[in-house]
């Protein structure tokens, strides 16, 4: 009997796959680093403006028909041993119309005559109800973050916005 003439055959080398493991790990983490990405450039984004006042609007404050009162200032410290400003005063609508919403811009200034803080609140609201005409609604604004180089004065509280009904 001839013996057979052809080589024998080796063995290839086992193919070596990746582990599924690996493939779903890279996958999370890509996924992740693209999440993370994206919602840190959101966040960087400022918010909008809020919108300046109408021409309605400046007309209703320009002719004397919304009126802040009896404004005062007073300091104390909360059960954190935070200090709080908090400003009371009365509103009066000596208009015609119904008020949905008036929101203020207080501003804060240093010694120097320099802005530290502008924050806009809302003292109507829907959640507070509207101010009708003839009515006078108090409101209390509390504030918590003024910067310590704060002046200790009235801050300026300027009309910033109203939505009529």
């Amino acid at each position: 009997m001839e013996a057979s003439k052809t080589a024998p055959i080796k063995p290839s080398r086992p193919w070596r796959a990746i582990p599924p493991m690996a493939i779903v790990g890279s996958l999370v983490l890509v996924l992740g680093l693209a999440g993370f990405w994206y919602l840190d450039r959101s966040a960087r984004q400022p918010p909008p403006a809020p919108p300046p006042l109408t021409e309605q609007a400046r007309a209703y404050v320009h002719d004397l028909k919304l009126k802040l009162s009896e404004v005062e200032m007073n300091a104390h410290e909360s059960y954190l041993k935070q200090s709080v400003v908090e400003i009371t005063g009365k509103i009066g609508n000596a208009g015609e119309r119904t008020l949905k919403t008036v929101e203020l811009n207080c501003v804060f200034y240093d010694a120097y005559g320099q802005l530290v803080l502008r924050e806009r609140v809302a003292i109507v609201s829907a959640k507070i109800g509207s101010l009708a005409p003839g009515e006078t609604k108090a409101f209390r604004l509390p504030f918590d973050n003024i910067p310590a180089s704060w002046n200790q004065a009235m801050p300026q509280l300027v009309i910033a916005g109203i939505t009529f009904q």
